[in-house]
């Protein structure tokens, strides 16, 4: 994963995003189709005013999201390495 992903989890609690926010840096935060309803947005939204490295970052993570949506019985998981 892009080193900046730590970064961008770090914005996202600072401005109290309820799925990015609330990643755990210590250990796996997994989210289901479901919750990406909500996390995609989270991560169009912080694209935006991104430094160049969060914003290659949110597009990694964006890729795989829509990687998750096109099959079935999978998860999107963040790990804390």
């Amino acid at each position: 994963m892009h080193p900046s992903i730590a970064d961008l989890c770090r914005r996202a609690a600072s401005q109290n995003l309820p799925m990015l926010g609330y990643v755990d840096p210590c250990d796996d935060t997994v989210f289901n189709r479901s919750q990406l309803r909500v996390l995609t947005p989270e991560l169009q939204a912080l694209a935006n005013g991104s430094a160049v490295e969060e914003a290659e970052a949110v597009h990694e993570i964006l890729a795989l999201t829509a990687q998750v949506e096109r099959m079935t019985h999978r998860s999107l998981v963040l790990n804390d390495d």
